[in-house]
């Protein structure tokens, strides 16, 4: 084994054992590429090993962080961030818990089934994960309880629905990842639209056949009210704004009116106008969601600047090279590598957040992708169909590690908000059907590619 290959397997170990000493995510990959490329110049130097590095490759550094900071994709992200936190401000979760609660109230299950559709609406209009789980569990597992419903039950449903987010659209993921491997955002969100939209609704027709098969764990309330044309019309004035908002920012960007970073501008504003409506708007509330705001982008773009300096480091020792030979040389054909990438994305998912995982290791995967030689459908207009197709089912996996135990970041999430006597078993019982389903879907997405690239190829067709 040469010195090179040596140092790169070097590099991941130090990485993943210095990640457990509780050091930010940021430092830690800095830290490493700093070290490692005074490591080569020293190897260099005075062991003859040729690794090509030395102190003035991180010099590097400060051209690749200019393109970084000059690119104006990456400004949606803290507009749709900022959308995303005044959103949880608005009011609008309350009135939507509400309304629908009301409509499905004689539906068997119909309390899970309005957690999983605000599930939905709340990723499509927020993609943070963390406050979709807190405000799902905030919101609905006393009345879940109150009701009677199986604690597993309820528990599995707040958490897969508040994952909804790392999928749907407008998901600042997808923006990164669109960014990190050089594809249209607008893809990216095309793409996710029916995967998301087929997942939650599996999630809704397991909630309706085990209510069905089980009434005991999914009860109806003995004091719901028969469903009328005002309960109709309430819940669809609670619904309305929310779901215009979602259309102007996702259809202005579909239909080519604007940028993904003009669409997300007009998201922040139309988050804010919400809130002024629903009268929950102060200097207060604007003053948490500029805080929170600044400290999500300055985490996220914090983990840039580690990336960058670990990936340069990486690249110039020859990692890139290294791991495609090694994939593209395993004996399991294209489709077998591809399970085999999704197997270890879904095991780095327990230890790492996303944000790692798509500045890390996505783009060094893109070029194995590429020289796998498969033949998918594009449509002839849609670019590097393999890619995008290949994010969505990156992006899959990572949501089913999010709620797979022991460790999936969801279920801590989650913890953090119940009551005492909610016992983390509950939690991992709820979540195994769910997990269950997203397995299934990923293999949907697998092997029916045309679930991701259908609707991009129609837009633009």
């Amino acid at each position: 084994m040469e010195a090179n290959e040596i140092m790169v397997i070097a590099m991941f170990l130090s990485f993943i054992v210095l990640l457990f000493t509780g050091f930010p995510v940021a430092w830690v990959l800095a830290g490493v590429g700093i070290i490692f490329a005074f490591i080569g110049q020293f190897a260099d130097s005075y062991l003859d090993t040729m690794t090509g590095l030395d102190y003035t490759t991180l010099g590097l550094v400060i051209n690749r962080l200019w393109k970084i900071m000059d690119n104006w994709i990456l400004v949606a992200l803290p507009m749709f961030i900022f959308m995303g936190n005044m959103l949880d401000k608005s009011g609008v979760a309350e009135k939507l818990m509400h309304s629908m609660q009301e409509l499905f109230g004689h539906v068997r299950g119909g309390l899970a089934v309005t957690v999983t559709a605000i599930g939905i609406i709340l990723a499509a209009s927020t993609g943070i994960i963390g406050a979709s789980v807190v405000l799902l569990a905030v919101m609905s597992l006393p009345s879940m309880t109150k009701q009677g419903y199986s604690m597993p039950l309820a528990l599995g449903t707040i958490a897969s629905a508040g994952t909804l987010g790392i999928l749907i659209p407008p998901s600042i993921m997808l923006v990164i990842m669109a960014d990190q491997l050089g594809l249209s955002v607008g893809d990216l969100f095309m793409g996710a639209v029916i995967p998301g939209l087929m997942l939650g609704a599996m999630y809704i027709l397991y909630i309706l056949i085990y209510g069905w098969l089980k009434p005991s764990a999914a009860p109806v309330p003995s004091d719901a009210k028969p469903v009328s044309f005002k309960i109709v019309l309430n819940a669809l004035k609670a619904v309305f704004p929310t779901l215009l908002l979602i259309f102007v920012v996702l259809g202005s960007i579909f239909a080519g009116f604007a940028t993904p970073t003009e669409a997300s501008g007009v998201g922040a504003l139309g988050a804010t106008l919400l809130a002024i409506y629903n009268r929950k708007f102060s200097l207060r509330v604007l003053n948490d969601v500029v805080k929170g705001t600044m400290n999500t982008t300055s985490y996220i773009f914090a983990i840039f600047i580690g990336a960058t300096c670990f990936a340069l480091v990486l690249r110039e020792l020859g990692g890139d090279e290294l791991i495609e030979s090694f994939l593209t040389g395993l004996p399991f054909g294209p489709y077998g590598i591809i399970f085999f990438i999704l197997g270890v994305i879904f095991l780095l998912g327990f230890f790492l957040d996303w944000i790692e995982i798509t500045l890390i290791i996505l783009p060094l995967l893109a070029p194995v992708i590429s020289a796998l030689g498969l033949d998918i459908d594009g449509y002839g207009i849609v670019d590097n169909p393999e890619l995008v197709w290949f994010v969505m089912l990156v992006a899959m996996a990572l949501q089913t590690s999010f709620l797979t135990p022991p460790v999936g970041f969801a279920l801590f999430y989650l913890k953090g908000v119940c009551p005492p006597n909610v016992k983390l078993t509950d939690i991992y019982k709820g979540v195994i059907p769910f997990i269950i389903l997203q397995l299934l879907a990923l293999l949907l997405l697998v092997f029916m590619p045309q679930l991701v690239l259908w609707l991009p190829a129609v837009a633009y067709g």
